[in-house]
């Protein structure tokens, strides 16, 4: 069996994790269909419908860290940097970075290229269709309970690493470039990604390549989760991606750097974040916090949508080997201070995440062991 799947059939309260507990509705469609009000299903209740929605941000941004000299041959070579990154992990959860070695003009391609599938009529991408177990393909739901409340977008999500689960038949054919585009692009922020976790080891005291190692060394697991937000008759009522924190291990965010929409939870308040033009947004993810013994924050975080303007953004995510168990990293814990949470591999976590969907931060509390 391969041990990176979950290939046994699985049957939860919530419903089977091989196909969708109703018929899939694309939003797209809804979008094109000049409706003028909201179907009840993606009308959220009112205390988690967003206070604004086409305002401008606020002027509290998250970090915008330059890491311009802070990586070279002889390694980690900026404290001040290095300073900015930890707190910044410890406060926010999220920052933005500049100057991290990813060509603009990849970054542009990247984006447009999916832009353009996107635009394709929907019947063209239907091919694609995913299902809860993987999620890979073309998909507009998360989570398999039956009559959930649904956000208003639809993605596409794709493997990267291990190689043996890098399936390019299930990676869109058009337009033409894309699969070359996104090949490169993948190779260039796993290099990206690499570097950031030994800032993050080297920051809590540690060997640079101990959250690597934890990890699986080389044996990582990487895909990407394309987010498509049509245009929205009541964005007011309705949100893109629900309140939730990212289950894996690191995301790194290429937004839409023309049309806010992420949210970022900080001190029981959405903050607007503002992107910088070819910026990164870094988040903690889930499994970070856990090998930090949440000395890292993965931070609540959510998408407002647009009622003028369509939104698409690519979310890289940098996961853990799936079947290695992550724990609190032993260096990190003491009779002061023990370890919060006990052994979970990915893999089960991520299936828990798949059965229920976007939950806030209940899932990673969950998981806290009881004193």
């Amino acid at each position: 069996m391969n041990k990176n799947r979950i290939d046994v059939k699985i049957e939860t309260k919530k419903g089977s994790m091989d196909e969708w507990p109703e018929p899939i509705v694309r939003v797209q469609s809804l979008a094109e269909s000049n409706l003028s009000s909201l179907p009840d299903r993606y009308i959220k209740p009112a205390s988690l419908r967003p206070t604004t929605t086409e305002d401008a941000p606020t002027a509290t941004n998250i970090p915008i860290i330059d890491l311009e000299g802070l990586f070279s041959e002889e390694g980690l070579s900026d404290d001040v940097i290095m300073a900015r990154i930890s707190e910044a992990c410890r406060g926010w959860g999220f920052f933005q970075v500049v100057n991290h070695g990813v060509k603009p003009e990849l970054m542009d391609a990247a984006r447009e290229n999916w832009r353009e599938f996107f635009h394709m009529p929907v019947n063209a991408k239907e091919t694609y269709s995913n299902s809860p177990r993987t999620y890979e393909g073309y998909g507009s739901r998360l989570g398999v309970e039956k009559g959930a409340s649904l956000d208003w977008s639809d993605y596409y999500f794709l493997h990267l690493l291990p190689h043996h689960l890098k399936d390019f038949n299930k990676w869109p054919s058009f337009p033409p470039t894309i699969r070359e585009v996104i090949d490169e692009y993948g190779e260039e922020l796993v290099k990206l990604s690499g570097r950031i976790m030994r800032v993050l080891s080297t920051n809590l005291g540690l060997k640079e390549d101990k959250f690597q190692e934890a990890f699986g060394g080389e044996n990582i697991g990487a895909c990407l989760r394309v987010n498509y937000y049509p245009k929205c008759p009541r964005p007011e009522l309705a949100l893109g991606l629900s309140p939730h924190s990212d289950p894996g291990g690191m995301t790194i965010l290429l937004p839409d750097d023309q049309v806010f929409g992420l949210q970022v939870r900080k001190d029981d308040t959405w903050i607007t974040v503002k992107p910088h033009p070819h910026a990164f947004i870094v988040n903690i993810g889930d499994q970070i916090q856990i090998l930090s013994n949440s000395t890292y924050k993965s931070v609540e975080h959510r998408v407002i949508v647009n009622s003028d303007k369509e939104r698409v953004s690519l979310a890289f995510f940098y996961n853990p080997k799936s079947d290695i168990p992550i724990q609190p990293l032993q260096e990190l814990v003491s009779t002061h201070n023990p370890p919060l949470y006990p052994p979970m591999t990915f893999d089960q976590y991520r299936l828990f995440i798949r059965t229920q969907g976007p939950q806030g931060k209940s899932h990673v509390e969950s998981h806290i062991s009881p004193r």
